[in-house]
């Protein structure tokens, strides 16, 4: 099993750039950075959508943009993989973003893994224009316009809110076909369809039963004759606990992603060392 480590990096805690010399120094397997462009003041939506849900923490506004930061990363590393964790590709350019990808992957040797999501921010989304109840299917579109720009010489994408002229558009990436996306969240019926149809691999977040779908997500994959065993299945905000991960592994889960305290140096540094013994820990631990 595989150990990552995520954190928002913000101009209030450990520099990005540090974060992952250490990172890299102690074993992690890779390094995830979220996504937010910007937070409404006049937000109405509560924290990650859920009723009741706790005050959104500043750092959700602080945020640097994932690329920049991942990219000045690649340039101070040498094996660890660099991840969005997760973009918000609903609300982004597709064009835009699938450059922004394949700038990185080249940058960094081909490291860079593209961990998606639908977002829950209504406000957030509108002023990007897009609307919240269409983020799913413009989510996939996005992705498949992208898809033909790193994988044809001359790419064309034509749906319902995507379309692209026959294009080029280079760098291409590095990892052929192109970098894993893995998509994040709890996988409803809709959410497994898109992972079976499009995705490299899902992550869930951690918490109380995060793999209850899973078993939805690989019956997915059979109803359109996909081997399950193509999808690569991670956990995001998964337990510092050796015997937990050892059953999470069992069910089939190859990487497991940690949180970073959004504290000072010392405070991220310190948590770093305490989880570096599990990269040892679980690097041989059989999955599925």
């Amino acid at each position: 099993m595989h150990i990552g480590v995520e954190i928002f990096p913000t101009d209030t805690t450990i520099g990005a750039v540090e974060l992952a010399r250490e990172a890299e120094a102690h074993g992690f397997e890779s390094l995830w950075f979220p996504e937010h462009s910007h937070i409404p003041t006049r937000r109405t939506t509560p924290w990650g959508g859920r009723e009741g849900a706790p005050p959104l923490p500043e750092f959700y506004w602080r945020t640097h943009d994932p690329f920049v930061a991942l990219g000045a990363c690649a340039a101070v590393t040498s094996t660890i993989k660099l991840a969005t964790g997760i973009c918000l590709v609903a609300q982004r350019d597709p064009i835009h973003t699938a450059k922004e990808v394949a700038s990185v992957d080249s940058i960094s040797g081909g490291r860079f893994l593209f961990g998606i999501g639908y977002g829950w921010n209504k406000e957030e989304m509108a002023q990007h224009g897009t609307p919240y109840l269409e983020r799913r299917a413009i989510l996939r579109e996005n992705i498949l316009a992208m898809k033909q720009l790193w994988t044809n010489d001359e790419a064309s994408f034509e749906g319902d809110h995507v379309t692209i002229e026959p294009s080029w558009a280079w760098p291409k990436p590095t990892q052929q076909p192109h970098p894993p996306v893995i998509l994040g969240g709890t996988a409803g019926p809709r959410t497994a369809a898109d992972i079976a149809e499009f995705c490299d691999g899902w992550m869930p977040i951690g918490g109380h039963r995060p793999l209850e779908k899973l078993d939805e997500v690989r019956a997915a994959c059979e109803k359109i004759g996909r081997d399950p065993a193509t999808v690569e299945i991670g956990l995001f905000g998964a337990p510092p606990d050796a015997e937990k991960l050892e059953s999470l592994a069992a069910r089939g889960v190859t990487r497991a992603v940690m949180g970073l305290p959004q504290g000072d140096r010392s405070e991220v540094l310190a948590t770093l060392e305490e989880l570096a013994p599990l990269v040892e820990q679980m690097a041989d631990v059989p999955v599925g």
